[in-house]
């Protein structure tokens, strides 16, 4: 069976979305749309913009998710899906695409939900980092008995999981975790402290904005960060959509889950490309993947 796998943050790039633009009309109405949407040039700074210009938060969002839908629309349109994930902002992508979402319902989300993650790391300063080389339950146990706010945020692959939180807290950690044996224990350049509780203020904005939204049933089964299991049910993807920014991503339990489930074939679609399929290779070798 045939996955597409949608990247989050992290997989922009410098002249993104330039080629399907001048090599398709469909993906020129669709870059048109966005900036209409959007109220502003983003095709603009996507395709000339700087790499500092393309990290701000209120750029990377929308102009990853725009890049992935576009990407599937006009070169996956051959392609016959059975599964869809995305990672953290990917699941949005992989909603759209499913037909869950309508491009402009779809990207609307994300502006706000890139909008409320600004406020929410302006109003409490927050970090990330990533660890290597540890076991999962050594990790979770250490970030337990860190007084600050220090939580696992994203499973990603075997033997590296991103934890979040305090900036002190993350430091703390970074120190306790090398002191266990960790091969690497490194903070990242990050704006914020993304699925972790000081993203409560985003959650509770976004939790509007997602209940007033429309969504219909995909047309495939969407395997969703919080649970890591498939699910249809419009209701309850609204649910796990919301808890997404305060919970941690399950990448690795989705990946094994929809192998498990009878998935042969992935495909990374949209965003720089390699970074989901070098994170599949690590839980198994074995598993053919591609981008798109």
């Amino acid at each position: 069976m045939e996955v597409f796998l949608f990247p989050g943050q992290g997989a922009q790039f410098v002249n993104m979305g330039e080629d399907l633009y001048n090599s398709s009309d469909e993906a020129k109405s669709f870059f048109k749309k966005a900036n209409e949407i959007l109220g502003w040039d983003i095709s603009e700074v996507m395709f000339g913009g700087t790499e500092e210009e393309l990290t701000q938060t209120r750029v990377t969002q929308p102009a990853i998710f725009i890049h992935s839908v576009i990407t599937a629309f006009t070169r996956g349109k051959d392609r016959n899906p059975a599964m869809m994930a995305g990672h953290s902002l990917g699941e949005f992508s992989a909603l759209t695409v499913a037909g869950a979402l309508t491009f402009e319902a779809g990207l609307n989300l994300v502006k706000e939900r890139a909008l409320a993650m600004q406020k929410a790391c302006d109003i409490t300063e927050g970090t990330m980092a990533a660890i290597l080389g540890l076991d999962d339950d050594v990790i979770e146990k250490i970030c337990e008995g860190i007084e600050d706010v220090v939580v696992p945020a994203n499973y990603n692959t075997t033997g590296q999981l991103v934890i979040s939180g305090s900036v002190s807290g993350i430091h703390e950690a970074v120190e306790k975790l090398k002191e266990a044996g960790a091969r690497r224990a490194l903070v990242l350049k990050v704006g914020g402290a993304f699925h972790s509780p000081l993203m409560k203020p985003a959650e509770e904005h976004l939790a509007q904005t997602i209940s007033e939204t429309p969504f219909t049933e995909p047309t495939c089964a969407i395997y969703q960060n919080v649970t890591g299991f498939p699910e249809r049910d419009p209701e309850k993807i609204k649910q796990n959509l919301i808890a997404q920014l305060t919970a941690p991503v399950k990448w690795t339990q989705t990946m094994k889950k929809m192998v498990e489930d009878g998935a042969d074939k992935f495909y990374e679609v949209g965003g720089k490309g390699g970074i989901l399929q070098g994170m599949l290779k690590k839980i198994d070798r074995s598993i053919d993947s591609e981008s798109l």
